[in-house]
């Protein structure tokens, strides 16, 4: 069969022939319509993200769209090693769930994956309806689905900072009651974010970026005054583009009601991924979800890998 094969980790994948996978017991085999090209994904392929395994060679792609042999047509991810997503057909003990109509195979693909981070996230925080929520790095993709999310989860407010100035001003109609730039001095930046916590409150911060703007939000949590007595915020950490690790001070988790979280493969049980998935897509099923995503043919997939995604997430099709 024909798939996006990893032969390196410096390398992008090369379109070509791949063994055709036989199902052992217990396995799926699934005919992939669909697959995305997320972060994780990209992560995996350079070796560089926690769960990569490290040997080659072996097919991209972590999740996808397409249909069982009894012709039921699903979302799936947790292919057997080597074989990934970005292929015609794919095995394992797999995950999958059961598409409703009228969401396409493609959307499918593109949105699972972004729209789970902060789907799960949340419910890592233990969320509930008339919360207040920030959400770090919100002008990517996956930011911009967790503002719609948010909101129609229930959020009181939601703020939303990014550094992309036109993203930022479509989110406030995306559901963002405020928005915050991350081009300013670290000083304004503290403050801007202190505002909001002593203003109407923060209760569940949102992050996709980590590094400095994780420790700006931090610092200003830990200036003294900027929290009302009693306020629990739970910090959620789910991706770190600004930077793999920060500077945190002791006295910050003293002097304030924080947890810090993390939510991703690992942290999150896959029960729990499962069963926010499918939320997620019944969600999709009746309400709009704003998401910009384009199709390409996967025998373009070394062309396009490295190919900015101008705010759409690009779905590969066998």
């Amino acid at each position: 069969m024909n798939a996006a094969v990893v032969r390196a980790f410096d390398a992008p994948p090369v379109y070509t022939t791949f063994d055709d996978p036989t199902p052992q017991p217990g396995e799926k085999l699934v005919s992939v319509r669909a697959a995305g090209l997320h972060q994780i994904v990209r992560g995996i392929v350079s070796g560089a993200h926690y769960s990569s395994q490290g040997k080659l060679p072996f097919i991209a792609g972590i999740d996808g769209a397409g249909v069982l042999e009894d012709g039921t047509r699903v979302y799936f991810g947790g292919a057997r090693f080597p074989y990934g997503t970005m292929c015609e057909r794919t095995v394992g003990e797999m995950i999958t769930i059961p598409l409703p109509e009228g969401i396409e195979d493609a959307f499918a693909a593109g949105i699972a994956n972004p729209g789970m981070s902060s789907w799960v996230a949340l419910d890592r925080a233990r969320f509930t309806a008339g919360e207040s929520v920030l959400i770090l790095g919100a002008t990517g993709t996956a930011g911009q689905l967790a503002v719609q999310i948010a909101k129609a989860r229930g959020a009181r407010r939601v703020v939303a900072a990014g550094r992309n100035p036109e993203a930022l001003e479509r989110l406030r109609t995306l559901g963002a009651d405020a928005v915050i730039s991350g081009v300013q001095e670290l000083d304004a930046l503290i403050a801007a974010f202190r505002a909001e916590f002593a203003g109407d409150g923060i209760d569940v911060v949102l992050d996709y970026v980590w590094g400095l703007p994780a420790e700006a939000v931090l610092g200003a949590i830990a200036q003294k005054g900027a929290i009302k007595s009693g306020t629990r915020i739970r910090y959620v950490q789910i991706g770190s583009l600004a930077g793999p690790t920060i500077s945190l001070a002791a006295s910050t988790l003293r002097s304030a009601n924080l947890e810090i979280l993390g939510s991703g493969f690992g942290s999150a049980s896959m029960d729990d991924i499962l069963k926010g998935i499918a939320e997620f897509f019944s969600l999709c099923a009746i309400q709009k979800i704003e998401f910009a995503y384009k199709t390409a043919p996967l025998r373009d997939v070394e062309a396009l890998w490295n190919a900015k995604g101008d705010g759409e997430r690009l779905v590969f099709v066998p």
